[in-house]
């Protein structure tokens, strides 16, 4: 199972998804991360929340979904938080596509303790989610039930 997380500059809360997933993830799963204008840098507080949680940093970059065009995903997840007024990025193909809007960490504007705890925040409902998907039948779930159980998981 590949799944493809998306956003805007793919700098912040697409990376945190991918860490996070292949964290949590059983072997031969995989997500990977892109953006549709992609800032071409990872976002400084991402990768310092991702190590204080223990999680690897490891091959994470800012990309475009075009990167993927060969090995297209499974499962494409967009966060871009759609009350922030961002235009969601669309991966068109086969994949099967969801949507769980995150407001942007990096947007926070405040004490660099109000920063940090933006950013665990964020973390924190990524792993929830996360762990809600990995938790799901999947050996039973396909199609319209699948996509019904993924727009949920980005509901909470």
């Amino acid at each position: 199972m590949k799944v493809l997380f998306m956003c805007t500059h793919n700098s912040c809360r697409s990376i945190l998804c991918e860490a996070l997933f292949n964290h949590l993830a059983p072997a031969g799963w995989q997500a990977v991360s892109a953006g549709s204008f992609p800032s071409g840098q990872v976002n400084p507080r991402a990768l310092h929340a991702l190590k204080e949680a223990g999680v690897s940093t490891a091959g994470l970059s800012s990309k475009a979904s075009d990167a993927f065009e060969d090995s297209p995903p499974d499962i494409v997840i967009t966060v871009c938080d759609r009350a922030a007024g961002e235009a969601c990025p669309v991966f068109f193909g086969p994949s099967l596509k969801a949507h769980w809007g995150l407001a942007d960490p990096s947007e926070v504007i405040g004490s660099e303790a109000e920063m940090t705890a933006a950013f665990e925040a964020t973390l924190a409902r990524i792993h929830h989610r996360v762990s809600a998907f990995l938790a799901l039948p999947l050996e039973t779930l396909e199609g319209s039930a699948l996509k019904h159980e993924l727009s949920r998981i980005g509901s909470i």
